[in-house]
């Protein structure tokens, strides 16, 4: 371990102060005692877009339709989006080869959004390994309080690997930095619409803060001229995080509520999850409805998940039942199951369907991707891959189509078209080999 000597020698409670405010630095190579070890515009509008996910895989017999184009019968599990028909574009046929490993469970959603491999030695090149959502925030969710928002309704399960992060979350800002699904409804809340019970609550909170770091500029120039580069670069690095929780609470202050109805906020996680799956959707989409953010991803659950859908009258726990080896049984319980899933996401989309947008509706103005990184669960295989569409992106998405592809299509292929949809300029992610046009 590498040994350094300081001249300069800052106390651990070091703060830049000014007047009325005081921020707490970062530990600093300073603060350790020397010989000491150290560790849109109008003209192009910007689509929402969204992502949810489900685990587990899909009865695929029972999830494609039998027959492609426009004239086709709704399957079994698509059958609650028969009123959103024409908002929806079925994608058959692709393939998520970069998902395919000895840990299937390990890695499925942590690669659902990314189709790079934790393994990849090329990961840390640049954006390969970062999620599409996230890549789609650097482009539009700069405008909005928050550039993205992750959701799920379960816990993050406890891993002690390096694969940790691609178990318990979709979302991942840089290949190295997993984001965290918050599945507590109450914080969701507090971060879309500030701390408090109530409106009223919620403004004096927002209304008493004030930036911070206008009033520490001078004392911070000061500390900065005495540091070692590696300091002021962290030093550096904290003051713009600091300013970026403050851009969000201006967003806040900005914000112009007076025509949501916005509900009293939850307690905590709900005990039904029912009610816990819808709470989340409408929470997304009031936060798409503020324009408070216009990315979102939602996990409705995770993978090898334990929970039993007694709502449904099955009391086998998921993920044991999704080892369905064929059996007739288990199999119907799953396409219950998979269409419940489906009702629920419909009942958000039909949200979004119903809601004013400018010149149309928030669906006609969204890409929605629905969808799973997991084919057969029995085999855990990744091919093919169920995907549903949903949304117009202002006319940039046909809709009410089912697309099939050849064989060993990549995944890639379909999220590279919606960052495309979406405005994103990108000309390449994970494995693509190309764009859907027929979308």
């Amino acid at each position: 371990m590498t040994m350094y000597i300081r001249k300069t020698h800052l106390s651990r409670r070091t703060m830049l102060k000014g007047a009325g405010a005081a921020i707490a630095l970062p530990l600093l190579d300073a603060m350790v005692p020397a010989a000491t070890a150290l560790a849109n515009t109008a003209a192009a509008p910007t689509p929402r877009m969204g992502f949810i996910f489900f685990p587990h895989g899909a009865v695929m017999d029972h999830w494609s339709p039998k027959t492609t184009g426009t004239d086709y019968e709704m399957s079994a599990i698509l059958k609650p989006f028969e009123p959103l028909r024409e908002h929806m574009t079925i994608v058959s046929g692709l393939r998520n080869k970069p998902a395919e490993s000895s840990d299937p469970h390990g890695i499925i959603a942590g690669t659902w959004l990314s189709c790079v491999a934790p393994t990849d030695g090329t990961r840390g090149q640049a954006d390969r390994g970062a999620t599409v959502d996230q890549i789609a925030a650097r482009h539009i969710g700069q405008a909005t309080a928050l550039p993205s928002l992750e959701l799920s309704t379960e816990a993050p399960g406890t891993c002690s690997n390096e694969r940790c992060g691609f178990s318990s979350t979709i979302s991942f800002h840089n290949p190295q930095m997993p984001l965290p699904m918050e599945n507590n409804p109450r914080k969701v809340f507090f971060k879309l619409f500030g701390q408090g019970d109530d409106a009223a609550e919620r403004e004096a909170i927002v209304n008493e803060s004030a930036s911070i770091l206008d009033s520490v500029t001078g004392e911070a120039a000061s500390l900065r001229a005495e540091l070692s580069p590696t300091d002021r670069r962290m030093v550096g690095d904290y003051l713009d995080s600091v300013r970026e929780v403050e851009r969000r609470v201006q967003k806040m202050k900005e914000q112009d509520f007076s025509g949501l109805d916005i509900p009293a906020a939850p307690v905590g996680v709900p005990g039904n999850f029912d009610a816990h799956l819808k709470l989340m959707m409408d929470l997304m989409a009031l936060a798409w409805q503020g324009d408070l953010t216009r990315v979102s991803s939602f996990m409705m659950a995770r993978e090898i998940s334990m929970r039993a859908y007694t709502n449904l009258g099955i009391s086998e726990a998921f993920h044991p039942l999704s080892h369905h080896g064929n059996n007739p049984d288990k199999l119907e319980k799953l396409v219950r199951i998979q269409n419940y899933h489906s009702k629920i996401a419909a009942t958000f989309l039909q949200k979004l369907a119903d809601m004013p947008d400018g010149d149309g509706s928030m669906l006609d103005h969204s890409i929605i991707l629905f969808g799973a990184n997991m084919s057969n669960s029995d085999k855990h295989n990744n091919d093919p891959l169920p995907n549903a569409v949903f949304g117009h992106a202002y006319g940039r998405i046909k809709g009410g189509q089912h697309l099939k592809y050849p064989q060993d299509t990549p995944q890639a292929n379909l999220l590279l078209t919606l960052l495309q949809k979406a405005d994103v300029p990108v000309e390449s992610f994970g494995d693509a080999t190309g764009t859907f046009s027929e979308i």
